[in-house]
C-alpha cells in the first residue's frame, strides 16, 4: 500500500454544512486517548435499552452464550405476538473495541426486526484492552454459531440470518464472514457494514485527512487499534479476520452493503473493500456520503443526510430479507 503525498492530506472534504453545526457543539472530544476509556465507559452516549423499547413493541430476553473460557451476556428481540418464524438480525456493536454494549446503536436494527418479522440477537463481546485479540471476534463468531444453532428456539429461519454491524462491530461482522467461510460455519444470507473499522495500518488518505478532528479521528483510531492489538498492530501479526481489510481472499463471502461518510477515517478502507468484493465476484452495495462524518446518522438522525442514509439502508434490508 502506498502512502499518501502531502498534497493529498493537506486539505480533505468538508463537512456537511448541517452536520458539521451539530458535530461543533458536540460535547465530545475529537480525540479519545487511552486514559479516556473508562470514564467514556462509565457516561453511556445513546438511549437506555428501556427508553428505546418503550416506542417499540419487542419482547426482551437475557440469554447466556457459552464460549470456550467463559461466557457472554447477549439480549434477543422479538416483536411482540410474533408467531410464525423469520429472519434473524445477529448485531455487533460499535465502540472502538473499547468502549459501547450490546445495546449501542440497536434502535434502527429494531425497527427493521418490527417491519420484517425478525429477531435480533445482539451480543456483549469483550472489550480491549482488558480482553486484546483474539477474543473480541472469537467472541462474535462463537456467538454467531450459538445464534445459528438455536435459531429453531429463536424462531429465526437458519437460511436468512443476515450479519450487521457498525464501526468496530462492522469490522467484527466483516470478520465474522470470514470465519464462518473459512471454518465452513453457518452462512449468512447478507452482511450489513456500517462504516467499518478494517484496517489497523493507517496508511489511507481519510485517515490522514481526519486526524485531530470528526467524531471518530485518526488518534481516536489508534487508541482503539492499540488497545486492541498492542505491539502488533501494523505488523504482519495480524490476523484478516480481525483486520478484514488485509484477507488476501474474498471470494465466497456474503453479498454485502457497506456505507460510510466521505469525511471521515474510515471512508478508504471501506471503498477499498467494496472494491475488492467486488473483484472477488461478491455481490455489493456501496454508498458514500457526502459530508457524513463517522456514524453521523446516528449522532444527527434528523439531518437531511441522515435521511438519505437511513433510508438507502432501509431499503437494502427490505430486498434483503424479502427475496
Amino acid at each position: 500500500m502506498t502512502a499518501p503525498s502531502d498534497t493529498q492530506t493537506s486539505v480533505r472534504p468538508p463537512y456537511d454544512p448541517e452536520l458539521g453545526t451539530l458535530l461543533a457543539a458536540s460535547p465530545l472530544p475529537a480525540v479519545f486517548t487511552a486514559d479516556m476509556i473508562e470514564p467514556l465507559r462509565a457516561a453511556p452516549f445513546t438511549a437506555p435499552i428501556e427508553e428505546v423499547l418503550a416506542t417499540r413493541a419487542m419482547d426482551h430476553e437475557i440469554v447466556t452464550v457459552p464460549v470456550p473460557d467463559g461466557e457472554l451476556t447477549a439480549s434477543v428481540f422479538t416483536p411482540h405476538g410474533r408467531t410464525t418464524d423469520g429472519p434473524g438480525i445477529y448485531f455487533l456493536h460499535g465502540g472502538g473495541f473499547i468502549i459501547g454494549d450490546r445495546f449501542t446503536g440497536i434502535a434502527n436494527i429494531l425497527d427493521y426486526a418490527l417491519e420484517h418479522n425478525a429477531v435480533v440477537v445482539s451480543v456483549d463481546y469483550r472489550l480491549a484492552p482488558e480482553h486484546p485479540d483474539p477474543t473480541p471476534v472469537e467472541d462474535a463468531y462463537a456467538a454467531f454459531v450459538w445464534t445459528a444453532a438455536h435459531a429453531a428456539d429463536l424462531g429465526i429461519d437458519p437460511e436468512r440470518i443476515l450479519l450487521a454491524g457498525t464501526s468496530a462491530g462492522g469490522g467484527l461482522a466483516a470478520g465474522v464472514a470470514l470465519l464462518a467461510r473459512d471454518r465452513q460455519g453457518p452462512k449468512a444470507i447478507a452482511q450489513m457494514l456500517m462504516s467499518p473499522m478494517l484496517d489497523d495500518r493507517d496508511q489511507t488518505t481519510s485517515t490522514l485527512q481526519y486526524a485531530g478532528t470528526g467524531s471518530w479521528s485518526r488518534e481516536s483510531n489508534t487508541t482503539g487499534w492499540n488497545a486492541l492489538l498492542g505491539e502488533r498492530r501494523t505488523t504482519d501479526a495480524v490476523s484478516p479476520y480481525t483486520a478484514p481489510a488485509r484477507a488476501t481472499d474474498l471470494s465466497g463471502l456474503p453479498p454485502a452493503f457497506i456505507d460510510v461518510g466521505s469525511a471521515e477515517v474510515f471512508r478508504d478502507e471501506d471503498v477499498a473493500y467494496a472494491s475488492r468484493l467486488w473483484a472477488a465476484g461478491v455481490q455489493a452495495e456501496l454508498h458514500v456520503w457526502a459530508g457524513g462524518f463517522h456514524i453521523f446518522d446516528g449522532a444527527a438522525p434528523a439531518a437531511a443526510l441522515s435521511q438519505a442514509a437511513l433510508a438507502a439502508r432501509y431499503t437494502w434490508v427490505r430486498r434483503t430479507l424479502t427475496n
